[in-house]
């Protein structure tokens, strides 16, 4: 069966139609589904009534999933493989750790030296407006730049710091961050990756890149806020409305998101992540 396609955006993305992923899905068939994400950037799979042992098994075929090891707070307690991204209080009535997770551009996984390649969000609840997720294709950021700035660029590594949340008024991240330091050092990544599948080149910065290695922070900080602003340019972005049992898979090496507060937190907004390991990449930086 042909697979049929609905662009999501002119920047990146498409709807994969008329599929199940709870089904078993030939290697010719997730062939093509793997080439459209290659070519894509992300797909969405809408409708999927799965579990979450299905949710796993449909991630693998993209490659080894990550046990998470690096948060360890937002894993699931019985599926490592599943990272917990919820506002739903603890049964003590805690705030979740994972109430704000993603709110900043991102790629996940980048302060680790095993960044992701790819990640699988499925929306279990959706709150009745909003709380959105941005994406930002990569590719394009990088192409449109000038021939000087790839060239002032190519040889930087920005260092990319765990734990940091832009979230005005809120203490329910500090014990999570002061732990995020103690598990996940330092680590400097290229400034500009080559996709490892595709070839290309595309830009590899977000907003936890606190300085480049070798600069101080603000020496840094116009260059980076640049190139974060640059690569959020409308042209370059896809808004994802969710609705319940979307499954969104997204290239992390070309591209980054960030999930947006835009809505009532008293409504329940539960999504879960598997994580697909990428090739290593980047080195711990002992002090930053």
């Amino acid at each position: 069966m042909a697979l049929k396609l609905r662009p999501l955006s002119y920047s990146l993305g498409a709807e994969v139609c008329a599929i199940d992923v709870s089904r078993k899905m030939s290697e010719h068939d997730f062939g093509d589904v793997y080439r459209a994400f290659l070519e894509h950037g992300i797909l969405l799979f809408r409708d999927q009534h799965i579990t979450r042992e299905q949710h796993i098994e449909f991630s693998r075929r993209f490659g080894e999933l990550d046990k998470h090891d690096a948060l360890p707070r937002d894993r699931h307690p019985d599926h490592p493989e599943i990272l917990m991204v919820t506002n739903e209080p603890k049964l003590n009535g805690a705030p979740s750790d994972s109430k704000y997770t993603g709110r900043q551009w991102h790629s996940d996984m980048s302060f680790t030296l095993v960044p992701s390649s790819g990640s699988l969000l499925r929306c279990i609840t959706a709150p009745p407006v909003g709380g959105d997720t941005m994406f930002a294709n990569m590719y394009m950021a990088y192409d449109a730049l000038s021939a000087g700035m790839k060239k002032l660029i190519a040889g930087l590594h920005g260092i990319h710091m765990s734990g940091t949340r832009k979230i005005a008024n809120s203490t329910t991240g500090i014990p999570r961050a002061e732990e995020q330091k103690r598990i996940n050092p330092p680590v400097a990544q290229p400034v500009v990756r080559m996709h490892p599948e595709t070839g290309r080149k595309a830009l590899y910065i977000g907003d936890k890149v606190k300085s480049f290695d070798g600069m101080t922070e603000e020496e840094s900080r116009p260059l980076i806020e640049y190139l974060v602003q640059h690569a959020t340019r409308p042209e370059f972005v896809y808004r994802h409305q969710w609705q319940a049992n979307d499954i969104l898979v997204w290239d992390n090496r070309c591209t980054m998101h960030c999930a947006l507060g835009d809505f009532d937190e008293t409504q329940l907004r539960h999504m879960e992540r598997t994580t697909v390991l990428g090739t290593p990449s980047g080195y711990v930086v002992k002090a930053a």
